[in-house]
């Protein structure tokens, strides 16, 4: 279960500078059409991170930019060679950015940020501190939103949504400010619009999630990217994430209740018809709820067979099952 964790001054007395010339930090910030936003967003995390004196990188993911993105991250990287840029070719989304973006980052702990100047790169510090207190991944909550109404309501409701079907109580599932370890990064796999469930996923692989207020600000420049069609596609991986998680090694947990649920409806409804012809009550011939029992009795059966199928499958897969393992003794 997440648990939240207020604003204190952080420390990072936990994070010692590693020695093999390897980042302690990354930095991943997935962009598209960012022009404006991308020299001072650069300019506060080195600030940041210079303070505090870790050693850092970012990396720049610009997902299919048609404006002058690329090119103000090509001066970033010429100026300082921690500045990492990748480019898409097209815009392919930012679970796509992301998920290409972890597999380059070499750090011990790997913060995600948007690129519009929404997230506060000064939150960095406070955000490593949590997970130095026993998280694995740490997510951001903006508690005081500056997003007009057209983003904040939808935004809560799928919040909603997701947290009564998850079971994980994460305020603000879809924040970019997040916090993780090496680990985390590295095994869980992120495609579709599956960036807003990462939380869910690392809890579901075992992996200890919290969360942190963070300071969330106005949108200094252009306007956002994102749509109203992304919470139907969010939805949408919602359940492909309850199924691949929750379902994927026990088909028949899923697709066997609701069977059973089917069937016995279907069975009671023509079973109660069944004796009212019996005792010459009723004429079956002119009562279509006795079809609509015979509908549930089928479906109940498809999905029973459905869920077995299921189960034969992933046996003969089970061999090549995969669990989140944390350390091993030898």
């Amino acid at each position: 279960m997440a648990k939240l964790r207020e604003k204190k001054t952080p420390t990072l007395a936990r994070s010692p500078q590693r020695t093999d010339g390897t980042p302690l930090v990354s930095v991943v910030a997935p962009l598209y059409n960012e022009e404006e936003s991308l020299r001072e967003l650069y300019s506060e995390i080195a600030a940041v991170m210079t303070k505090t004196g870790k050693s850092f990188e970012v990396i720049f993911v610009d997902d299919g930019s048609t404006d002058g993105s690329f090119a103000v991250l090509e001066e970033l990287h010429k100026n300082d060679r921690r500045v990492k840029v990748i480019r898409f070719r097209r815009n392919f989304g930012k679970s796509a950015a992301l998920s290409v973006g972890f597999k380059e980052t070499h750090g011990e702990y790997v913060i995600t940020m948007d690129a519009d100047l929404q997230d506060d790169p000064a939150e960095i510090p406070g955000l490593i501190e949590e997970i130095g207190n026993s998280y694995d991944l740490v997510s951001g909550w903006k508690k005081k939103r500056h997003d007009p109404i057209s983003k904040t309501i939808p935004s809560r409701l799928a919040n909603f949504v997701t947290a009564t079907m998850t079971g994980i109580s994460i305020h603000d599932m879809n924040c970019g400010l997040k916090a993780y370890r090496k680990e985390v990064v590295k095994e869980i796999s992120v495609y579709g619009e599956l960036h807003r469930y990462i939380p869910v996923l690392a809890h579901w692989a075992g992996y200890r999630v919290g969360e942190r207020v963070v300071n969330h600000r106005p949108r200094k420049y252009g306007h956002t990217k994102f749509g109203i069609s992304r919470f139907f596609r969010g939805f949408l991986d919602l359940l492909t994430v309850l199924f691949t998680t929750r379902y994927i090694r026990r088909p028949l947990h899923l697709f066997g209740v609701w069977g059973i649920v089917s069937f016995v409806i279907g069975v009671f409804i023509d079973g109660y018809l069944s004796l009212e012809w019996f005792l010459g009550k009723t004429s079956l011939s002119n009562r279509p709820l006795f079809l609509l029992g015979f509908l549930f009795i089928i479906i109940g059966i498809q999905f029973i067979s459905l869920g077995l199928l299921g189960e034969m499958i992933n046996r003969q897969q089970r061999d090549e099952t995969t669990y989140s393992i944390r350390e091993t003794l030898k």
